[in-house]
């Protein structure tokens, strides 16, 4: 596998790994009627810098990074990663997770943080204390989740 920066000639790529998992609603805190064109300005926009996992020529995740806040806070990065259904349970979202903390410390961050964790994303409470993350902090019911109703979501964090 090969993690690079995206280029526009991967947007329906990227967009037809992101947009199914936006619209399922149940694992990011993101409106699940944005239009096509509104998914791309999110994970594709000027904020973040957006990579590709590749297999074989075949785009099977992405991930972003960003500044997750301004002034003070800009020492702390964010992430968001996606795997293609297809990949699912082969370490992909791990490897992408290992890059980011590299290319995070090679960025001058000096820690990341992931704001909103849905706690019934097992795969993800399950993945990211093993890459070091803390559960700082839990928000009760904050992700009103389509099928499980009010979640609790998790704000994991880890120095670089």
């Amino acid at each position: 596998m090969h993690i690079r920066k995206a280029t526009p000639k991967d947007k329906d790529a990227i967009l037809a790994i992101v947009e199914p998992i936006l619209r399922a609603g149940d694992t990011y805190a993101i409106d699940p009627t944005l239009t096509r064109d509104q998914i791309a300005d999110y994970w594709l926009g000027p904020d973040k810098v957006a990579l590709v996992a590749e297999e074989d020529g075949n785009i099977v995740g992405t991930y972003y990074i960003r500044t997750n806040q301004a002034g003070g806070g800009a020492h702390v990065c964010n992430c968001g990663y996606m795997v293609a259904p297809n990949a699912s349970g082969r370490g992909i979202a791990r490897k992408m997770c290992e890059e980011s903390l590299i290319r995070a410390k090679n960025l001058g961050y000096r820690a990341m943080q992931f704001n909103f964790v849905i706690a019934s994303n097992a795969a993800a409470v399950h993945l990211w204390p093993t890459l070091g993350f803390e559960i700082v902090g839990r928000l009760p019911g904050a992700f009103m989740h389509p099928t499980l109703g009010e979640t609790d979501a998790l704000v994991m964090y880890r120095k670089l």
